[in-house]
């Protein structure tokens, strides 16, 4: 897509800029070989992330296509969500997949493989028409050439009508190694008891599939003569007792506005709990604010789950510092928040509300003309209970389930005695748990064994 652009360049959708505002650029037909247009456009999708829609029309020949491309940074971990395909309904859910997405359908054994299609906001009932045009494209030359085969192709386009009219119930699985995968939840903020979103470490070759390497891949691809693309930090060369108390900075940046600023990074022990690091990033250009926390020791031997009582104002000014493989749940007004969702964070009970309520104003502000009356009226209302919530005017109950153990919540009895609004419960983690938290594969002892045993029977 290259040219000059007939508008200036497109721009993010934030507060201050609520209008998005697409750029055009004169680029090739692939068709026709002719002059068309390419309009670009940045937005955000709620409860998801930055996306970039691209979308093409020749004004000679008619051609048209349009993809989307992630407008953020590859997530931490890739992302596999399952959805139980009921009725007609769940077959409108919008879907947003890149180009390395892959898609499958349980019952009929059929699977789009990564990178064979162009990344797009669709639906499920969008993919199996596309599926199904795609199948019949060159059905005419098959059934002249390969009439088993066409017959075969029509018995299995028959089968996927079916899938689309709603008349038959189908798993619907949408993994990305990326992460930059959605499926719509159409019952947010709670959750949806059709859909599974599992977050899953990408192996070494998926990481360079997607040009991610480690220091010391980049090192060894280097060579040993000190060439090195990124500058290895010795061991031991930044002792930890040192930074203690220290508060370092790097630049990073603006994760609103993407200008260059500071990132304050420290340190601490939280009394009764452990260490952990805690950064803060302040934009002088747009203002913007971020703080998160990272546990400052390894994964704990158990899971913890905390349940406490918020009766009054008093319980809203607890500390809480909720790391980023907690979970978060509210049962009385049917709320689960994911891990992903509110990130990691040492805050006060009123203060992951209120982050829970402006991610779900800043959310519910984007795609207005896409929102059904029935979807805005729900979310007002959930925004409303929120609202009464922190003004302690309603009890709830809030968990915290964190499969790592790093998650706390502070306790307003001294001493020894027991807190009767705090109940803290440590549990043995899953094998799906371990293998979202990658301690599966792990092996912490007894490297060489198996290498041993190996050399040992060959010899």
């Amino acid at each position: 897509m290259d040219g000059n652009p007939k508008k200036p360049i497109f721009r993010d959708l934030t507060a201050e800029d609520p209008e998005p505002e697409a750029t055009e650029i004169e680029s090739l037909c692939v068709n026709c070989m002719k002059n068309g247009t390419t309009r670009l456009l940045l937005t955000r999708i709620p409860f998801y992330r930055e996306v970039i829609l691209m979308s093409f029309e020749c004004e000679d020949c008619g051609y048209r296509n349009n993809e989307i491309q992630s407008g953020g940074e590859i997530a931490d971990r890739g992302c596999k969500i399952t959805v139980e395909v009921k009725d007609v309904q769940d077959l409108n859910r919008k879907v947003v997949k890149s180009d390395y997405s892959s898609i499958k359908i349980v019952e009929l054994d059929f699977e789009i493989p990564s990178q064979s299609q162009k990344g797009e906001i669709t639906t499920i009932e969008g993919i199996l028409e596309r599926s199904i045009k795609g199948l019949e494209q060159e059905q005419t030359i098959r059934r002249a050439a390969y009439p088993d085969v066409a017959v075969q192709i029509d018995e299995f386009c028959d089968s996927l009508r079916k899938l689309k009219d709603g008349k038959e119930p189908f798993t619907f699985i949408l993994e990305d190694m990326t992460g930059n995968c959605h499926v719509e939840n159409p019952n947010a903020p709670a959750a949806d008891p059709q859909m599974t979103v599992n977050r899953f470490l990408r192996t070494e070759e998926q990481n360079h599939q997607l040009g991610i390497y480690t220091q010391a891949e980049v090192g060894k691809e280097k060579g040993d003569d000190g060439n090195f693309l990124l500058k290895m930090i010795e061991e031991d060369e930044w002792p930890l007792e040192e930074l203690q108390g220290e508060v370092l900075q790097f630049s990073t940046l603006c994760p609103e506005c993407r200008s260059p600023c500071e990132t304050n990074m420290k340190m601490t022990s939280i009394p009764h709990f452990k260490e952990v690091v805690i950064m803060a990033t302040v934009c002088d250009v747009c203002g913007c604010k971020t703080n998160e926390v990272k546990s400052g020791s390894g994964i704990e031997e158990f899971g913890v789950r905390i349940e406490v009582k918020i009766t009054g104002r008093e319980d809203l000014s607890r500390d809480v510092l909720k790391s980023d493989t907690c979970g978060l749940v509210i049962p009385e007004i049917d709320c689960e928040v994911g891990p992903s969702a509110l990130g990691g964070r040492f805050t006060t009970v009123e203060g992951i509300l209120e982050a829970m309520k402006k991610q779900l104003s800043d959310g519910g502000e984007t795609f207005v003309d896409s929102t059904d009356d029935s979807t805005k009226r729900k979310f007002d209302k959930f925004i409303s209970t929120l609202e009464e919530i922190i003004a302690g005017r309603k009890q709830i109950t809030l968990i915290l389930d964190d499969p790592a153990g790093n998650s706390y919540v502070q306790s307003l009895v001294d001493g020894d005695e027991a807190d009767e609004a705090l109940k803290i419960t440590k549990y043995t983690r899953t094998f799906d748990q371990n293998e979202e938290l990658g301690l599966n594969d792990m092996k912490t002892e007894n490297y060489g064994e198996e290498f041993l045993e190996k050399e040992a029977a060959k010899s």
